[in-house]
């Protein structure tokens, strides 16, 4: 399918389009990007259990020929997956405890997160999500009403997070009325986006998308999720911009994964790329320790060690918060 790809015609096309022509198959990725599956760890088994999904958008910036890309490695389905290691589990962080009804999670006073949608313009093999049960836990329309209602109901909440999947993968429409609806919650201050899409996806980030956002009478904050600096290339400074020129807050949060970003001199480059293009560096997280991702896991003892060697080379703001989630916890613990 992807063996003669067009990108200057691939990259005319609408987000929609763009998303529903993301490489699907090992064989068509390697093709894309000069591989042989044969000289890689790929596994057909670790995608049946996690599908792959990898926009081209994303894949163009992974170097061709290359098997050990960082950017590859958070998107190929690899043998390592298969792997069963101690104190992993489909619910590492205990979102399912925390649900006091479909689609809405409420761990931390005076926020409340938003399951909208289990899908996502990319599959991360690391994702804590991967195994969540989105088809019962979702926040689908019929049950938006009633999380709309659980927000209405407790004057504490100030801030509503919409997450996923991927929330930006809801239509224009539906993110409008969903807004409409938050804004009519009086004690509500802030509506913040946890979102992959302007750095997988950049063509999602349309003047309609911005309409919708700033028309909104609460501020909206947008957590972008970017792991390398490799990640943005032109397509993604130019989504960003239309973002930080609307007046929207932008952060990112990164997670610190085995052979992609675990070097400090990686992610001095993300965060000095991250904040010329307007973007805070926000949270650096410890692996959340889901089923089929262990092989990401770096120690709490070299993760401080890197968070050292930042924090002698960029200035305070530059050096992300290094924490990690628990379950059943008040807040994330911040890591030192």
């Amino acid at each position: 399918m992807f063996e003669q790809l067009d990108e200057t015609l691939h990259f005319t096309k609408n987000w929609q389009q763009q998303l529903a022509e993301a490489f699907n198959t090992i064989e068509d990725l390697c093709r894309y990007l000069q591989l042989s599956p044969e000289d890689l760890p790929a596994s057909v088994n670790a995608a049946k259990n996690f599908p792959i999904k990898v926009p081209v958008s994303f894949a163009a910036s992974i170097e061709k020929n290359n098997p050990y890309d960082p950017l590859l490695r958070q998107v190929l389905p690899i043998k390592d997956e298969l792997t069963v290691y101690p104190d992993f589990s489909d619910d590492p962080v205990g979102d399912l405890a925390a649900a006091p009804q479909t689609g809405v999670l409420h761990k931390y006073h005076g926020r409340v997160l938003f399951i909208n949608t289990g899908s996502c313009a990319i599959n991360c093999r690391y994702c804590f999500r991967r195994n969540f049960p989105y088809a019962d836990r979702q926040l689908s329309k019929q049950h938006e009403d009633a999380g709309i209602q659980y927000l209405s109901a407790d004057p504490e909440v100030s801030e509503v997070i919409l997450s996923g999947g991927d929330p930006l993968l809801l239509s224009d429409d539906r993110l409008t009325q969903l807004i409409q609806k938050l804004n009519t919650i009086k004690h509500l201050k802030r509506i913040r986006i946890h979102t992959r899409l302007p750095i997988v996806l950049p063509a999602r980030i349309t003047e309609k998308l911005i309409s919708t956002l700033t028309e909104s009478t609460q501020q909206i904050v947008i957590v972008v999720h970017c792991n390398h600096a490799n990640e943005i290339n032109t397509r993604v400074i130019n989504a960003l911009a239309l973002l930080r020129n609307s007046g929207i807050n932008l952060f990112n949060q990164s997670v610190l994964l085995k052979d992609v970003n675990d070097h400090a001199n990686i992610l001095r480059d993300l965060s000095e790329k991250l904040f010329s293009q307007g973007v805070i560096p926000y949270y650096l997280h410890l692996l959340d320790k889901a089923t089929g991702t262990g092989h990401f896991e770096v120690s709490e003892t070299v993760a401080v060690e890197l968070i050292r060697q930042l924090q002698l080379t960029l200035p305070g703001y530059l050096v992300p918060k290094l924490v990690k989630e628990q379950a059943g916890a008040l807040s994330k613990k911040n890591v030192s």
